[in-house]
């Protein structure tokens, strides 16, 4: 605690810390007098700049995140078509509607199968490409540009692009079938409902893999080579260094990776909406896609509000339990 120092002539205030280490010897006659609210003073002093420089990321939260958040849950409290002033109380009307529509329990399984195979695919595949580009030589640099440029394309440019790659009639995949005499294996692939979801998620899935290769060239780069050397001095191969040593050491980039491929599945929306709009016949509808038309088409402001809060809370309780799980499998492999 701070406090004054009372001597003959006036008294001198000294700050916290070791006054013996600071000060000479005090006159016999020096008195010590605690000064009330110094230490408030100072730790508020202190939490001022703290303040200023959140303040600017708070308000950004409290505007374009817990103001939408909140309004979103209002509306669906509401029947109203989004334009002019006949909004309607409704209750729990639409969330009634919600639980007992088939159409959206249909566009969240197919968001949780998005969600699969991107982990399913995208991972194995970017940390194969990741190992393989650590250990290359230096013109591997040539060979991650490559990889990476379908991060760089733009979603939109990507989506007309395979839609043409698709076309059942003058698409290269169907070409290439035809040209090798396999006529029965040209399919109408993004009209056929059986097929139109698989084509996209192998689309998403090529975008997306570069990323994560990048995530985890990031987590390799960070491996302590001193590791190594010393493996391979008590007689362990590559293969038990990779699987033994870097892949621990790579968890906690793997857990951020595969926290990363399932949020985004479940709010994915651009490629289907391009390629597809969620057909055929509600085959590839996500969440995402089946709110926008609600809606943007249908005018249902209040319905539309319902499957967004609903996205809300299925996507937290989903990012939840797969951080929970990877955080277990993490502690059980150390």
């Amino acid at each position: 605690m701070s406090c004054l120092l009372e001597t003959p002539d006036k008294p001198v205030a000294i700050p916290d810390g070791n006054p013996q280490e600071e000060l000479t010897p005090l006159h016999h006659n020096t008195h010590v007098i605690a000064v009330p609210g110094y230490d408030r003073f100072k730790s508020l002093k202190a939490t001022i700049p703290i303040v200023v420089f959140l303040l600017p990321a708070v308000l950004f939260l409290v505007v374009f995140l817990l103001y939408p958040l909140l309004s979103s849950f209002q509306l669906s409290l509401l029947d109203w078509n989004g334009l002019g002033s006949g909004e309607r109380f409704v209750g729990l009307a639409n969330w009634l509607r919600l639980a007992q529509d088939q159409l959206f329990w249909k566009s969240l399984g197919n968001n949780l199968l998005l969600a699969f195979f991107s982990v399913l695919i995208q991972m194995p595949i970017a940390l194969i490409l990741a190992v393989v580009l650590d250990q290359a030589s230096k013109s591997s640099r040539v060979l991650k540009i490559l990889y990476f440029l379908p991060l760089l394309m733009s979603s939109v440019a990507l989506g007309v692009l395979f839609k043409n790659v698709y076309d059942p009639n003058f698409g290269p995949i169907n070409g290439f079938l035809s040209a090798i005499h396999l006529d029965g294996w040209t399919r109408d692939w993004l009209g056929d409902p059986r097929l139109a979801l698989g084509s996209v998620i192998a689309v998403v899935c090529w975008q997306n893999i570069p990323f994560y290769m990048i995530l985890f060239l990031a987590g390799l780069a960070s491996f302590p080579k001193e590791l190594s050397e010393a493996a391979r001095l008590d007689g362990a191969s590559d293969s038990t260094i990779f699987w033994q040593i870097k892949l621990r050491h790579l968890q906690g980039t793997i857990r951020t990776a595969i926290m990363l491929a399932v949020i985004g599945s479940l709010r994915y929306f651009d490629l289907i909406f391009i390629m597809t709009d969620g057909g055929p016949e509600g085959a590839s509808e996500l969440m995402a896609t089946y709110m926008f038309r609600t809606v943007f088409s249908s005018f249902q402001l209040g319905y539309g509000s319902t499957i967004a809060s609903a996205m809300f809370m299925i996507v937290t309780l989903v990012a939840a339990a797969t951080m929970w799980l990877t955080r277990r499998y993490e502690t059980e492999v150390k």
